[in-house]
């Protein structure tokens, strides 16, 4: 009954998979309809089409942290106490199949100490995931720290069997054509938004489909030129 209504044949076998595999319940199937989740991958999925192969449908786009009930004006490190304080609805929000492994993974390159803001381990992947957390818009100079990050742990902190690690950098304003033009996808990174107040749900709608209209004509321009 509650997949009925929906009209986009993908967005309800999306939901059925999603029933399957994560045995949802009808409540939370509600909640995810509710708050686009098939549509905030589907964004998501634009920025991929490079990328891991099994990495699709991982992601999503914004992701929706109000849960987290943090004041105007927070620090990165705010936003990374609060995350650990919801740790269980933060993961439920990434999806499936993460595991937490630590808060502020210190690495040491050339006797420096650089931290990783939150580390996780995905099952299904076999991959470490490294998650950096921005309280601004997206700057090119974030993608050499976040690639800086995953060759150490896949020189250092990757083990037999495991796959290389992947990263997901998480900023208030993703930067669209600099992410484009940086080609993110190639070197295992995903780009997405956060909100930590919820919009009113005309407003979220309208975000998502303007940020997965323009992703669709960036796709279509660059199949166009190759």
């Amino acid at each position: 009954m509650v997949l009925i209504p929906i009209k986009n044949d993908e967005a309800v076998y999306y939901y059925a998979q999603k029933i399957v595999a994560e045995n949802w319940s009808v409540r939370t199937l509600r909640k995810q309809v509710s708050i686009k989740t098939f549509e905030r991958t589907a964004v998501a999925n634009t920025q991929l089409p490079q990328i891991i192969a099994e990495s699709y449908d991982l992601f999503k786009d914004p992701y929706l942290l109000d849960f987290l009930q943090i004041s105007n004006g927070f620090l990165e490190n705010d936003l990374e106490k609060a995350i650990l304080n919801d740790i269980e609805k933060f993961i439920m929000e990434l999806g499936r199949g993460f595991a937490f492994i630590e808060r502020q993974k210190r690495i040491i390159v050339d006797g420096d100490d650089f931290y990783i803001d939150l580390l996780f381990y995905h099952r299904q992947l076999k991959r470490l995931v490294a998650i950096e957390l921005k309280i601004d818009k997206f700057k090119a100079k974030y993608k050499g720290q976040m690639e800086l990050y995953l060759k150490w742990l896949d020189k250092h902190e990757k083990q037999d069997g495991e796959n290389a690690p992947i990263g997901l950098i998480l900023c208030t304003e993703a930067s669209k054509e600099q992410i484009e033009l940086l080609e993110m996808h190639k070197d295992g990174i995903m780009v997405a938004e956060y909100l930590t107040q919820l919009p009113p749900k005309k407003q979220l709608e309208e975000k998502i489909r303007q940020s997965l209209h323009e992703a669709k004509e960036r796709i279509a321009k660059q199949k166009l030129l190759s």
